[in-house]
């Protein structure tokens, strides 16, 4: 009768944990229904956004990434990138890689409360990708040494090339893609910090001759055309005067800009009257004879006027003694140069 009782009251505890593995099998599923959809809700609130849930065991190295694919961001496959911080290092830009390495090791050590980076990686094609970078230790281990630091990364390409773009539209002129005159005042404003014990070189104001009359009767089209390409020439003048291929050492910067309409200037470090003449005079003798340009001939001339400046002169003053010079041309038969 004993035994029959033992018998009894084991296969109730066996139906009874029968009973409770079932509702931990019902539990089990549940809480993997709510991690997936928790899971799903996450990567959706994430798709498109360049957000990369990322981290790294710190002894071993190794990274996870939570909800990419490993090496996403740069093209590769999980083959050709492995999911190492080593890899990491090693696809960052040379320009920024000692400094963002240097900030994260800093976090690591615990010189800093948070590793923190905007940085460029090379994508797989050769490109550049941007990235802002952030994370922070989140375990350490019994001997309180950094375990696992967790963190997250956003592709910011697009924006930085948006504001790339912005940057040019603020300091290019749109047709002819050379400076405006807000990039050469900042042009005139760093050359004389960079030469306070020199003189700091010569500003030439150049103003076309009969541009008007060629816009008038080609028509604004042409008159573009035009400026484009005597942007071209002057650039490709002062590139062989002043940056010979054959003679680095004596190069000199230069800067070439559109004021708007048919004026140009050129900002140069040279201050040596003979070198500025022979740059004038080759631009004078370029377009002395009729242009030929999209089958039409025309008749083009260039007033040129320079001033020297030293690190006293200020660009509005140094401006205004080019174009006088310019002026003083025009009055006195056009296509020439004249010092002020």
């Amino acid at each position: 009768m004993a035994v029959q009782d033992n018998i009894t009251q084991l296969q109730l505890e066996i139906e009874q944990y029968k009973l409770k593995i079932k509702q931990l099998e019902r539990e089990n599923s549940h809480l993997t229904l709510v991690n997936k959809r928790v899971n799903e809700q996450l990567d959706a609130a994430l798709d498109g956004t360049g957000l990369c849930l990322w981290e790294q065991h710190i002894p071993s190295g190794n990274l996870t990434i939570f909800n990419q694919q490993w090496g996403h961001l740069l093209g590769f496959t999980r083959q050709e990138l492995p999911a190492h911080i080593d890899s990491w290092k090693g696809n960052l830009h040379p320009d920024d890689k000692d400094w963002v390495i240097e900030a994260f090791e800093s976090h690591v050590a615990g010189k800093a409360e948070t590793y923190q980076a905007v940085h460029r990686m090379i994508h797989k094609d050769g490109t550049v990708a941007w990235v802002s970078d952030r994370g922070r230790i989140i375990e350490h281990d019994i001997n309180g040494q950094p375990l696992r630091i967790m963190g997250a990364h956003v592709d910011i390409t697009k924006e930085k090339r948006y504001e790339e773009e912005l940057a040019k539209l603020a300091h290019l002129d749109p047709l002819t893609n050379l400076l405006n005159r807000t990039a050469l005042v900042k042009a005139f404003k760093k050359q004389k910090q960079q030469n306070r014990q020199h003189n700091c070189g010569a500003l030439c104001f150049i103003d076309l001759d009969g541009f008007k009359v060629v816009n008038d009767h080609l028509g604004h089209r042409y008159g573009d055309k035009l400026l484009i390409h005597i942007a071209h020439d002057l650039l490709h003048i002062c590139h062989q005067l002043f940056n010979p291929d054959d003679a680095k050492a004596n190069q000199v910067s230069f800067h070439v800009a559109r004021f708007g309409g048919d004026e140009f200037v050129i900002l140069t470090q040279c201050n040596d009257v003979e070198l500025l003449s022979e740059m004038a005079n080759t631009l004078l003798d370029l377009y002395r004879p009729p242009l030929e340009l999209d089958g039409e001939t025309i008749n083009i001339g260039l007033s040129i006027g320079i001033s020297l400046f030293d690190e006293l002169d200020e660009f509005t003053n140094v401006c205004e003694q080019a174009d006088k010079a310019m002026y003083s041309v025009k009055k006195h038969g056009k296509h020439n140069v004249m010092f002020w």
